[in-house]
């Protein structure tokens, strides 16, 4: 831990909003997370998509025809991937400015970022922490593709780029959103952790996830910051559990009980003071959103968790260290339904806070 804090319930968002001005965005977070803000990722701006947004950068990134890939056959490539790592080590190593290089995120492809730092600097009153994304570098690697459609977590060269590149650009963040004066949390959101195990993903060892995992995470961890990850899906927990992660994110309105399959290392991991940023309001079904009222996803929580007494906690200990979310960003429903799911994590917060004391 970076910081002695303890979320408390507090409501947080995972990123992405369907509206299409940035402005508009912030101020929806504001009303609903002013806590703990993020700055909004809008998919329907082409170059706002979950992978396409922190591609710039990469030796090799070519587009065509709408595609975007690595050309790792170009004649230029193996110098185009020197230079990659040139001024990685000059950025390391502060004979070049972090603002210069490759790895700060710009208007063209981040707008959102600059409206959100623009919006808090102008705050009468701060909040308690701020919270930043990227895609993880798993996740990155297995859904670029090379010129022949082969993920480029494949090839060796590749990967170690992404995965530096995605803990630079987490760097980066933090360094920025640091200057307005609170906590600073980055989550690396990992949609293809799911996917381990299954047959799209063989050849990819759980060593080498566990190393780059650290790798990003520690990045996170030299800028002061806290890191994050999220998974929309099922996955296999120990991964995160035994990792130095300092916040864990899922859908637990879905996968609680895969979740607590892993109840020695899960109990050691809340021992261990780190957080869990339980999304118990449901984004995937539109049917499931409807039918659910604040109220009722707050006894969903409370009747979910309190399965952990077994392992020696109190509902206060685990509220303590815990968020309040949807189970994933709301990107891709409608506006009504957003609303709604916006709506139901500030006020599920809300009735837990108010219903569980927790001594501060």
């Amino acid at each position: 831990m970076k910081y002695n804090f303890r979320p408390c319930g507090m409501p947080l968002l995972i990123g992405s909003l369907p509206v299409d001005d940035h402005r508009t965005a912030i101020n929806i977070v504001l009303e609903h997370t002013p806590e703990i803000p993020l700055w909004v990722q809008l998919p329907c701006h082409k170059n706002e998509g979950m992978i396409s947004q922190f591609l710039p950068g990469l030796p090799g990134l070519t587009e065509e025809d709408d595609k975007i890939f690595i050309n790792t056959s170009g004649r230029h490539f193996d110098d185009n991937l020197v230079e990659f790592y040139e001024e990685y080590i000059s950025v390391i190593e502060g004979k070049k400015e972090f603002d210069d290089s490759r790895f700060a995120l710009s208007p063209d492809v981040a707008k959102g970022f600059f409206v959100f730092i623009e919006k808090i600097m102008g705050l009468s009153v701060k909040p308690v922490a701020v919270k930043g994304q990227i895609t993880g570098p798993l996740t990155l690697a297995t859904s670029v593709k090379d010129q022949d459609g082969k993920a480029v977590y494949y090839n060796e060269d590749m990967r170690d780029a992404v995965v530096k590149l995605v803990a630079m650009k987490a760097r980066w963040q933090v360094r920025q959103l640091a200057k307005l004066g609170v906590p600073v949390i980055i989550f690396f959101d990992e949609p293809s952790f799911a996917g381990l195990g299954s047959s799209a993903f063989i050849g990819i060892s759980m060593q080498e996830i566990e190393g780059f995992l650290e790798e990003v995470i520690d990045a996170v961890h030299q800028e002061g910051a806290l890191a994050g990850i999220h998974v929309c899906s099922n996955a296999d927990w120990s991964v995160l559990f035994e990792s130095s992660v300092d916040i864990i994110s899922f859908d637990a309105y879905s996968y609680f009980d895969k979740f607590i399959l892993y109840s020695d290392l899960l109990k050691d991991y809340i021992n261990s003071g780190r957080l869990i940023a339980w999304g118990i309001v449901p984004t995937s079904q539109a049917e499931d959103i409807e039918k659910a009222s604040a109220e009722s996803l707050a006894e969903n929580w409370k009747n979910k968790v309190g399965k952990l007494e077994s392992l020696g906690f109190k509902l206060s200990d685990i509220l303590a260290q815990s968020f309040i979310t949807p189970s994933c960003g709301t990107g891709s429903l409608s506006l009504d339904n957003t609303a709604k799911v916006l709506n139901l994590a500030k006020h599920v917060s809300q009735i837990l806070r108010k219903e569980i004391s927790i001594k501060l």
